[in-house]
């Protein structure tokens, strides 16, 4: 009887389950998974926007074509470089941060906290528009208000490539609330013996700090370093029409913006995604293959 009675609560836990998390998955599938088939589908035709009527199916044309002849290996290339450029500086940076939010001398630890992961939630057009005007040569507060009061060289002209790419680099910290939130989530569930054995040991600051908290928190890190290249990728998520994807957040992405904006041809853009969805694909397996060198998995014993 009391068997009887504890399946049926487990039961109607489950069946509660389900009807909370209802909303979400009729959403998942109708608003993501679908669309994201039905892409796979349009990567094997030549779906044009301004002609839909005339769609046909053409097989693996649009991928051989992609590979061929589109500029592939170029935008792979930038996107990487991009790549170089951007994710260590955040994951350098939500190490840091999280690292001076972890101090258990920092007041209001609860505010510095949500004032560090604020910036995330903001789109990262804003933030870029919002640093333009920062620099801009004749209102930007860089020149009238910090460089000319010291009697400084303003800036000439906020639009160069290099002050572009100086700037888009500088924006891609905006995003690492999420990131500084994980890596402060495993240091605080550091176990206190595993420090203070360092700290007899005779370990000071920095030593307990690089061979001691890196390697016990380095999942946390691996599982940022993943999130951070698939956010600096970007071009995956057309493959979901849900999202906002007017603007482009990598080079590949600006390729696959300009064939469905631009030239209008859905089906090679989709080939296009599937592709660099695959190469995204390809790089984080790898990553998870060579985790086992440099990641600390408490259960494995080791590094």
């Amino acid at each position: 009887m009391f068997k009887q009675l504890s399946y049926s609560r487990v039961r109607s836990s489950k069946v509660v389950g389900l009807l909370l998390i209802s909303p979400w998955l009729i959403g998942f599938l109708l608003f993501k998974f679908l669309p994201i088939v039905a892409s796979l589908g349009l990567s094997f035709t030549d779906f044009y926007m301004l002609a839909p009527e005339e769609t046909q199916f053409v097989g693996l044309a649009n991928y051989v074509d992609a590979l061929q002849n589109s500029p592939i290996g170029l935008f792979v290339a930038i996107t990487l470089g991009v790549i170089i450029r951007t994710v260590p500086l955040q994951l350098g940076a939500s190490i840091l941060f999280a690292a001076l939010l972890n101090n258990s001398r920092l007041k209001l630890p609860v505010f510095t906290r949500t004032l560090f992961f604020i910036p995330s939630i903001i789109p990262g057009v804003a933030i870029l528009f919002m640093w333009f005007g920062f620099v801009d040569p004749t209102t930007g507060w860089l020149n009238r208000f910090i460089l000319q009061p010291l009697g400084l060289l303003g800036v000439e002209n906020a639009f160069t490539d290099t002050t572009f790419a100086l700037l888009a680099i500088i924006s891609s910290l905006w995003s690492i609330g999420p990131g500084i939130l994980i890596i402060l989530g495993a240091m605080q569930g550091m176990s206190k013996e595993i420090i203070e054995a360092a700290r007899v040991d005779g370990a000071g600051p920095m030593v307990r700090f690089f061979a001691v908290t890196l390697p016990v928190i380095s999942p946390a890190i691996f599982f940022s370093l993943v999130i951070n290249l698939i956010g600096v990728f970007g071009g995956v998520i057309l493959l979901d029409r849900s999202s906002n994807f007017s603007g482009a957040s990598s080079p590949f992405a600006g390729l696959i913006s300009y064939w469905m904006f631009d030239e209008w041809e859905l089906g090679y853009a989709a080939s296009l995604a599937w592709l660099f969805f695959i190469l995204v694909l390809l790089v984080i397996v790898f990553l998870f293959r060579t985790s086992r060198r440099w990641v600390f998995y408490p259960d494995q014993g080791g590094v």
